[in-house]
């Protein structure tokens, strides 16, 4: 069988496996679902694909339907299953001598074990740095959503020179009302992020599954002790703005964050992104993804990251893929029993709308 299945069992073993991709990242390290599954995200699996002219891996995360508050108690439990990429990016990394053929191949014993496991459908969202949607349109419904913003690590003199004028004046600001900005990896910093970051939270109104558990956050320190960093911003002594940076093979991202809205007009923030980007390229790295607006949409948080790079040129897509046409229909008359679901409503999987 040219399809190889890892569990968190064989954790080590996955690791090896994604670390020998050149462009692997810290979303395809186990250490990365281990957190998304105390949360509450499924169970993490790691395909591995191989054949005589190429290597794939995709990381997903394994869910039972039946958990989903539409289908409790509808269905019996763990027997039937979607998957989708772990909160952040992912998808098929493909490397070798990428033909149709072996895509084709690929794309049949994929599909064919995930129908034998019941696993109804999957949802991706691709990684805008590695752009490996392109790659991905043969085995998926490839959809382009929206721009992000990265910024390149070449120099510190060109960070500064993309980043909008309001912005460097800004950070300027920041350092001359003396606003410092550390970094580190110490657990205590994590009782400085819950409660700011829990109170952002709830200044944007985000749904219950954006708050997180202590477990959690100390599963992100401990099971990616050489790939995360908090960086964090004091005024007068008090922690006003942080940030959990993910590191991995050359990349950062901009993974959570939370500042204190009484101090907003310092920009610490503004002064975190840069002081983080200007590391990252003392350190080695060659991009810094911010990421995009909430929902995908060119919001405030969207302009606010954009201001670090006019000239970004990343997006954001997302693939759709239905293994069992027939559960997944089956799926949706139970949901949406007795009314019509609207065709043009793009959620996908839409069961679990």
């Amino acid at each position: 069988m040219s399809l190889q299945i890892l569990t968190a069992e064989e954790s080590d073993r996955w690791d090896q496996l994604v670390k020998s991709f050149d462009t692997y990242d810290v979303y395809y390290l186990y250490g990365y679902t281990k957190a998304f599954q105390l949360h509450g995200d499924g169970d993490p699996i790691l395909f591995y694909y191989v054949d005589e002219y190429i290597r794939a891996i995709n990381v997903v995360m394994k869910r039972d339907i039946e958990k989903d508050i539409n289908f409790r108690g509808l269905i019996q439990s763990n027997t039937t299953f979607d998957i989708t990429t772990p909160y952040g990016y992912g998808g098929f990394l493909i490397e070798g001598d990428v033909n149709e053929t072996s895509i084709k191949k690929l794309n049949d014993e994929y599909s064919s074990y995930c129908r034998s496991e019941n696993i109804v459908s999957e949802f991706v969202r691709f990684h805008p740095v590695l752009k490996n949607s392109i790659t991905n349109k043969q085995l998926y419904e490839v959809v382009d959503l929206s721009s992000t913003i990265t910024l390149q690590l070449r120099s510190k003199n060109e960070i500064w020179n993309e980043m909008s004028g309001k912005n460097r004046n800004v950070i300027r600001k920041a350092i001359k009302s003396g606003v410092k900005t550390y970094w580190g990896r110490s657990t205590e910093l994590i009782d400085s992020f819950i409660p700011l970051y829990n109170a952002t939270m709830k200044n944007d109104n985000a749904v219950q599954y954006y708050y997180f558990n202590r477990e959690f956050y100390e599963s992100i320190i401990e099971d990616l002790k050489y790939n995360s960093m908090f960086f964090y911003s004091v005024y007068e002594g008090k922690v006003i703005s942080i940030a959990i940076i993910l590191l991995a093979n050359g990349n950062m991202h901009y993974h959570l964050s939370a500042s204190d809205k009484d101090y907003s007009s310092l920009a610490a923030t503004n002064l975190l992104l840069c002081e983080a980007a200007s590391w990252g390229c003392d350190n080695g790295f060659t991009t810094f993804h911010l990421g995009g607006g909430l929902g995908s949409k060119e919001d405030n948080l969207f302009k606010f990251k954009k201001a670090f790079n006019k000239n970004s040129d990343t997006y954001f897509s997302i693939g759709k893929k239905i293994f069992d046409q027939d559960k997944y229909n089956y799926l949706m008359k139970m949901r949406f029993y007795g009314r019509e679901h609207d065709a043009l409503d793009s959620f996908f999987p839409a069961y679990r709308k």
